[in-house]
């Protein structure tokens, strides 16, 4: 299954500047299928080397000679290893720390040498790294579950990807065309991204197969929880991790997450799943010009979960009829959903951050669901699970900040207006007027967005 960062290494083996690279995400992303993928396809020798299959190999790597470590390494596998047309993958890196640190020497004494290392729980070790951490030496590329553009390549739909990546307002999307995607859709809200729980889908067809695959994946995050602290540590883990997905598109509350447990210990919980990147922080800023950080409140936050599959299955929602599965919960997925392609958006250099913006005044609430920057401009994302809905917030957000463009995503057609209308900001009437940019669902893409909210 091709995945769009394959690209980005691509860019990374002819880079002039390149150095020895470190892959992070989550458990089961695929990052060592892709990892293999782009070895065996671009490479005349590939070899890997995994700490937690063959912990032995640790010992090769307590020198920092690194002309030591490649010998040491081709006699043990038998595979033949040389700058410029060889492939070193340290898979599992964080169960031998000190292989991270010799990283260095590969980038000051080996540099035509291409190397990738990667891991589950990496994030961890890097936090707790006891040696020195190779600053400057290495460089970071992220990794997250498969995005719905990617999803539709694996189940032989490229031509719509093809379709759906040249799309400008000029066109119009057929309703036929428009319903199918829709319905495709549907069916990525409960597979989700997981590159197992895709691949499941697109051999057997079988939804069951999916679930089970889910629950496998949803109990080895489980079973990592192990690895961290106490019996009750544990516990509160997996109490963070069930929460999650029933708040999705809600202000974080400690309290609602476990009204026993100090606020303290839940917030410890939460940082652990983030670093572990099963959970997402979306910050709240009140930033009005780009970084959109300059402007965050630490203490209001929302969440979004690893998958939106593995979301579903946490909600107990069975698999076995999509097409008549109407929930509750379509706003929150609508949330979700778009809160996935938006961190699936390159550079894949950059550990993304998603921001939203509220107001939190007595009988003056207002919230508006992600606010991203394009061509040096905040755009706000009002996110709407149906075709219609009210734009209050909206307003009041365009108003208060001044902005002249905003996105709304739904299951609508494609369209664009020009709004102009009164709204009530602190207390007094104001005029605003912007142009609104009403995209479906299946349009979040990158190119497209960019595109279109450039013109």
């Amino acid at each position: 299954m091709k995945r769009q960062i394959t690209d980005y290494l691509l860019q990374w083996k002819d880079s002039k500047n390149r150095k020895p690279l470190i892959v992070r995400g989550a458990r089961q992303v695929g990052k060592t299928f892709t990892i293999e993928a782009f070895g065996k396809d671009n490479f005349d020798h590939y070899v890997r080397v995994n700490f937690e299959e063959t912990p032995e190999l640790k010992t090769i790597f307590q020198t920092n000679n690194v002309g030591e470590i490649i010998e040491s390494i081709e006699l043990f596998t038998g595979a033949k290893i040389s700058e410029g047309n060889s492939l070193l993958f340290l898979d599992e890196i964080q169960a031998c720390p000190k292989a991270i640190t010799v990283l260095r020497y590969f980038y000051e004494k080996m540099p035509q040498l291409h190397i990738i290392s990667a891991g589950s729980l990496l994030d961890h070790q890097l936090s707790r790294l006891k040696f020195t951490m190779p600053v400057g030496r290495v460089e970071f590329a992220y990794m997250y579950p498969m995005n719905f553009y990617e999803f539709l390549s694996a189940i032989d739909e490229e031509q719509l990807v093809k379709y759906l990546e040249n799309f400008s307002l000029e066109k119009n999307i057929p309703l036929l065309i428009h319903n199918k995607l829709l319905g495709l859709i549907r069916i990525y809200y409960f597979i989700g991204g997981m590159p197992e729980s895709v691949k499941v889908y697109r051999q057997a067809q079988n939804l069951s197969e999916v679930e089970k695959v889910h629950e496998s994946i949803l109990k080895s995050l489980e079973f990592d929880f192990g690895k961290y602290g106490t019996r009750l540590e544990q516990n509160l883990l997996i109490k963070v991790l069930r929460y999650i997905p029933k708040g999705i598109g809600k202000k974080l509350k400690y309290v609602n997450i476990d009204p026993v447990s100090r606020s303290e210990y839940v917030k410890e919980a939460l940082q652990l799943l983030e670093k572990s990147r099963i959970v997402h922080l979306i910050k709240s800023t009140n930033a009005i010009l780009p970084p959109l950080e300059y402007g965050v409140n630490e203490k209001t936050s929302k969440a979004l979960f690893l998958d939106i599959g593995l979301a579903n299955h946490l909600l107990k929602f069975r698999l076995l009829d999509i097409e008549q599965l109407i929930t509750t919960n379509e706003g929150s997925l609508a949330e979700q959903f778009t809160g996935q392609q938006l961190l699936s958006f390159s550079p894949f250099y950059v550990d993304k951050q998603l921001y939203y913006w509220n107001r939190e005044k007595r009988n003056s609430e207002a919230e508006i669901d992600y606010l991203i920057e394009v061509n040096g401009k905040i755009v706000p994302i009002e996110v709407k699970a149906g075709k219609t809905g009210t734009l209050k917030s909206l307003h009041v957000f365009m108003a208060e900040k001044e902005k002249q463009v905003a996105l709304r995503v739904n299951t609508g057609l494609p369209s664009t207006v020009q709004v102009g209308t009164t709204v009530k900001v602190n207390n007094k009437l104001r005029k605003v007027n912007y142009r609104l940019l009403s995209l479906p669902l299946y349009l979040i893409n990158e190119k497209v967005v960019a595109n279109l909210l450039g013109s």
